[in-house]
C-alpha cells in the first residue's frame, strides 16, 4: 500500500479516537477496521489519484494557510463586531486567472479559499482557468489576485504538478 494510504488510515483512526472521546482497545480496532476499509472502498472508486510531489512544501503550505486564517478571523471579527467602519470595507468580486490544472490541487484550494473566513469561492469557469472570489473586504483586487497566486498556487503547482 501507498505510502499516503497509511496516512490517511493512521487519520482517520485518530480522528475516530477523538470523536468517539474514547482510547479503548475495542474503540482503537473499531476505528482501525473502519480506515481501512474506508480507504480501500474510496481507494477503488477515486478515478484519480493525487501524486505527492514535495511534501516540505505541503508542510510549508499548511503553515502558511493557518496563518492567514488567523489573520482573516481577526481582520472579520473586526469587521463584524464594528470595529471597522462600514464604509472602510468593500466587498467585491475578484476575477483571479489560474495556471494550475491538476483537479487534486484545485480541490485543495478551494478548501483553502472556503476555511478562510472573508473569502467566498464563487465560481470556477468551465476550463478552469479563471477563479471568482467573494472577499468581505477587497481594498485591493491585484493584492488578492496576487496572494492567491503567489501564497498558494505556486506552492500547490509545486506539491501537486
Amino acid at each position: 500500500m501507498k505510502r499516503i494510504a497509511w496516512l490517511l488510515m493512521i487519520g482517520l483512526t485518530l480522528m475516530w479516537l477523538l470523536l468517539t472521546g474514547s482510547a479503548s482497545p475495542g474503540n482503537v480496532l473499531l476505528g482501525a477496521a473502519l480506515s481501512v476499509a474506508m480507504t480501500l472502498w474510496f481507494s477503488a472508486v477515486r478515478p484519480l489519484h493525487p501524486h505527492l510531489r514535495r511534501p516540505r512544501a505541503a508542510l510549508r503550505l499548511f503553515w502558511r494557510v493557518a496563518a492567514d486564517v488567523l489573520r482573516s478571523n481577526y481582520a472579520v471579527a473586526r469587521i463584524v463586531l464594528g470595529l471597522t467602519a462600514k464604509r472602510n470595507v468593500h466587498a467585491g468580486f475578484v476575477d483571479i486567472p489560474l495556471a494550475v490544472r491538476d483537479p487534486h490541487a484545485l480541490a485543495t484550494l478551494a478548501a483553502i479559499v472556503t476555511s478562510t473566513p472573508g473569502t467566498v469561492w464563487a465560481n470556477l469557469s468551465p476550463d478552469n482557468r479563471v477563479l471568482t472570489l467573494h472577499v468581505l473586504d477587497l481594498r485591493d483586487p491585484q493584492h488578492m489576485r496576487d496572494t492567491i497566486k503567489h501564497r498558494y498556487e505556486d506552492l500547490l503547482r509545486e506539491i501537486f504538478e
